[in-house]
């Protein structure tokens, strides 16, 4: 049987979600307590591939259990116990065998919070902008991203995909307070490191080094040199995932 498995994580504690060898990843704690639980090796799919550092308000990811198996609230209440105060799952859903959790998305949504005066309480889950950051001046400049693209500029270098052609269908800056904002970005896909080099080339639209034409010229050039800097990667949250 295959289920959807829907959870969040503090990405802090983890080198992303990607198994890699000789590090502690969301995916490898997932994939250990399964383990134990079903008493044989049970690999998972995430719908994404968050960096270090970078959290999940949620994830979902796809597993396959033996026949007959039990997976109800008190597997999900035994995985939250053993993968500890970093990780929370939500819900196991059974779907269909051939479900995909990455490839059956039909949509991603991040979030990047910040706020504009020093506050104890919010680091490191939010960055602290400078109070003259021109907030219009980023949506202005983010709208001229929407579209489907070639987002190269923005990309890390080196990665597996075939295209970093991703449809971005929302770019934004939303206020909180008067001292919070979040950067609200929604696309069919993301590539490596993305989400974080275009707040970062937005925040020198806010800090008047960039324009929107000069934007533009980031944007043709296909090349990550030409982009502003990789944001932090701790107030950066995978918000949803949505399917049909």
């Amino acid at each position: 049987m295959r289920y959807f498995l829907e959870l969040a994580y503090r990405g802090a504690p983890f080198h992303g979600w990607q198994v890699q060898p000789g590090v502690v990843t969301v995916q490898s704690t997932i994939e250990d307590a399964l383990a134990k639980l079903v008493r044989r090796p049970v690999p998972i799919v995430g719908a994404g591939r968050t960096d270090a550092g970078v959290n999940a308000r949620t994830m979902v990811a796809h597993l396959d259990l033996p026949d007959g198996f039990p997976a109800d609230d008190r597997f999900l209440r035994s995985l939250n116990s053993i993968c500890g105060r970093d990780i929370a799952f939500r819900s196991i859903t059974p779907v269909a065998p051939d479900a995909h959790a990455r490839f059956d998305a039909t949509e991603r949504s991040y979030r990047y919070f910040v706020h504009t005066a020093k506050n104890p309480f919010l680091g490191p889950l939010s960055w602290q902008a400078p109070a003259t950051l021109d907030f219009d001046a980023m949506n202005k400049a983010a709208a001229t991203l929407l579209g489907r693209r070639d987002f190269t500029s923005f990309s890390k270098l080196h990665t597996d995909v075939k295209t970093n052609i991703c449809d971005l269908r929302a770019a934004r800056w939303i206020p909180i307070d008067g001292e919070r904002w979040y950067f609200e970005i929604v696309a069919d896909r993301f590539l490596r490191n993305m989400v974080r080099a275009v707040v970062g080339t937005l925040v020198d639209v806010g800090r008047g080094k960039l324009d929107c034409a000069g934007l533009a010229d980031i944007v043709a050039a296909k090349d990550r040199c030409a982009a502003g800097t990789s944001m932090p990667p701790e107030p950066l949250f995978l918000w949803d995932v949505k399917y049909q």
